[in-house]
């Protein structure tokens, strides 16, 4: 598993994580970031300083993937204890990813990626993706594929204490 995700991650990028914004989408009962409004713009920047001194994570998905809606109850219980920015890649235009993270419950902040430029400017060709990021925003881990809960907490436990 680690070869196939060093391979899946080879072109991911080191150090400051790229910025980006998109339209943000807004789940039931998401929070996250304060004034954000469903349909607005919001960067990885704005995200970050939301949650100052802490490790956050990316949490790139589409609609269609069936190891996504696997993973959907994991990335629901981590953000409730850390920043989690999902990342709606490749599921089409709002309504559709509206109606999808309504119709599943889904109460996540997530950011509208029709065309994949974001999971592209990530080095990423698979979803999910899980991407760590430290306080100071440096990428400190990628992995690819299925993500277990304690993998994703390991992650940010990791990134916030080393």
């Amino acid at each position: 598993m680690a070869a196939v995700n060093a391979w899946q991650t080879r072109h991911a990028p080191t150090g400051p994580a790229p910025e980006f914004q998109a339209l943000a989408l807004l789940g039931p009962g998401a929070s996250g970031v304060a004034g954000v409004a469903q349909g607005a713009t919001l960067s990885l920047a704005q995200w970050r300083a939301a949650h100052p001194g802490r490790a956050v994570a990316i949490h790139i998905w589409s609609e269609w993937c069936p190891f996504c809606k696997m993973e959907e109850v994991s990335v629901t219980r981590v953000a409730v204890d850390w920043p989690v920015l999902t990342i709606a890649s490749r599921s089409g235009e709002a309504a559709l990813v509206s109606k999808f993270m309504a119709q599943r419950q889904l109460p996540w902040v997530a950011l509208l990626d029709p065309k994949g430029d974001t999971q592209k400017l990530y080095g990423l060709n698979v979803v999910p993706a899980w991407v760590v990021m430290d306080a100071d925003g440096n990428i400190r881990s990628v992995a690819t594929g299925y993500t277990t809960e304690l993998g994703m907490r390991a992650r940010l436990w990791w990134a916030s204490v080393f």
